[in-house]
């Protein structure tokens, strides 16, 4: 009777449990569905679109597709993704033009869902291809893409919708989820400057501005030791307390304000191409969702009449969209569950690096797709050691023999491409019908800090597979 009765009261409490968490989810379900003004989810839309254009344009600019792409013999793939290769030319300079005309039309709402898709797809597909052209806003821009395929963003100022007007309205929960999506950036960028390098010794920073010395105006101040602490700690304090000042409607005009001088010193000072641009575009979405309409209904106040009324109806007079009549779609409950596990995995994979041993800024497993931004300073030298099976003769191997000069240089310091070049090292000889044994004697300096081995280098890196488990091959970081 004693366990029968136990038995009954857990399978109440767990019953009580379910039923308030089922509550819980039908309020915010009932919440989420809740229409609001889509202007602002539009602006959203329309900067993706131009910022992706964009990007596009400086590859085609820059001749990166060729020099990332096309013109590498080997590049280094993703575990789980050595099947993606890249196109040969020209069609590798066709995919980024494809690219560029579907940021166009996600921008101006043109068959807004299929151009979400594909240019999520497209860009995606680019950044597999090669580790080395991992960069933080790139892997923003593929999240960013598929959030905008999922939301109706384009119920606002889109000519996909001219037929039922240009003033939409979106589910609060696409708010929400956009929000979500670019605070998960700043809290994370934030989270990952609270070591001891940054706060205590501002490195790497106290290596990085005194390389503007020469510039005008601030220039002598950017030699100065202190300035480094200053803006170490200045920049930890704004990415974790950034999206709580834009949440709160008393502080939000002053911390967007903030927000738009730290972007514009960062991109200035450091160089890091569209993402000072995209996150400043990305963060709007934190003022009220009918801003843009307000804002149009202003500016077509100090208009001539006729361009006034032509203004107001594009920028929507039809109210913020609030109403208090609205039922709760069916799917509602069951898109809320997906957006909490997807920001449940978002959360997660910056965070798998505890599941390592060792530093995650030394050893780097765990360290792309955690929002580390401008982070750490590395400096690398790699040789490898090839000894023939068959004789036992040894003999040392260039690597750039097999690399193209941005590989070589960031392989120098990654120990997953430190192995992936072991490896094309290993094929290159194996399709000579050589069998080999490769090693590598691998140094990296850290923020500044003396050269230390970081492969073991008595390990047959031939004989080791890439994976995502820990390697027993890289060297603990010195003291």
């Amino acid at each position: 009777m004693g366990t029968a009765s136990a038995a009954g009261a857990r399978a109440g409490q767990i019953g009580s449990l379910r039923n308030v968490a089922g509550r819980a989810l039908d309020r915010l379900a009932r919440r989420a569905s809740g229409p609001v003004d889509g202007s602002s989810a539009a602006v959203f839309r329309i900067a993706f679109g131009i910022v992706a254009l964009v990007a596009v344009i400086r590859f085609f600019a820059h001749g990166w597709i060729d020099q990332l792409y096309v013109d590498p013999a080997h590049h280094f793939s993703y575990v789980g993704f050595e099947w993606v290769r890249a196109w040969p030319a020209p069609w590798m300079h066709v995919h980024f033009a494809a690219l560029g005309a579907l940021g166009l039309a996600i921008a101006v709402g043109w068959r807004y869902r299929a151009a979400s898709l594909l240019f999520a797809l497209g860009f995606t597909y680019v950044e597999l291809i090669d580790k080395t052209t991992y960069l933080n806003h790139y892997y923003f821009m593929s999240l960013a893409a598929l959030l905008l395929f999922a939301l109706p963003t384009h119920q606002a100022w889109s000519l996909d919708a001219r037929g039922a007007g240009w003033a939409g309205t979106v589910p609060r929960g696409a708010v929400w989820a956009l929000r979500a999506q670019v605070a998960v950036v700043y809290c994370f960028a934030g989270l990952a400057k609270l070591n001891a390098d940054w706060l205590l010794e501002a490195a790497p920073l106290r290596i990085w501005l005194p390389q503007h010395a020469d510039a005008p105006i601030v220039g002598a101040l950017l030699d100065e030791l202190w300035v480094a602490y200053a803006f170490s700690w200045a920049a930890a304090a704004f990415d974790l307390t950034i999206v709580a000042w834009l949440l709160w409607g008393r502080s939000r005009a002053f911390a967007y304000a903030a927000l738009i001088v730290f972007h514009l010193v960062t991109g200035q000072l450091f160089m890091i191409g569209v993402f000072p641009w995209l996150m400043t575009a990305a963060a709007l979405i934190f003022f009220a969702p009918d801003w843009p309409r307000r804002l149009v209904r202003r500016l077509a106040g100090l208009l001539p009449e006729r361009f006034a009324e032509q203004m107001a109806r594009k920028g929507g007079d039809r109210g913020s969209g609030e109403s208090s009549d609205w039922r709760t779609p069916r799917w509602m409950r069951a898109a809320v569950v997906v957006g909490l596990l997807v920001l449940a995995v978002q959360i997660a994979i910056p965070l798998r690096h505890y599941l390592y041993p060792g530093a995650v800024r030394w050893n780097e497993e765990g360290y792309r797709f955690s929002w580390r931004v401008l982070l750490t300073e590395k400096a690398g030298l790699a040789e490898y050691r090839v000894t023939d099976a068959a004789s036992g003769r040894t003999w040392e191997v260039d690597p750039e023999r097999y690399l193209s000069p941005l590989q070589a240089e960031r392989m120098t310091t990654q120990p997953d491409l430190i192995l992936a070049t072991a490896h094309f090292i290993r094929d290159d000889y194996a399709a000579a019908g050589m069998e080999v044994e490769v090693r590598a004697d691998a140094f990296v300096s850290l923020n500044g800090r003396a050269y230390a081995r970081l492969i073991d280098p008595e390990v047959d890196l031939a004989q080791e597979r890439q994976g995502i488990g820990a390697k027993r091959w890289i060297l603990a970081a010195p003291p």
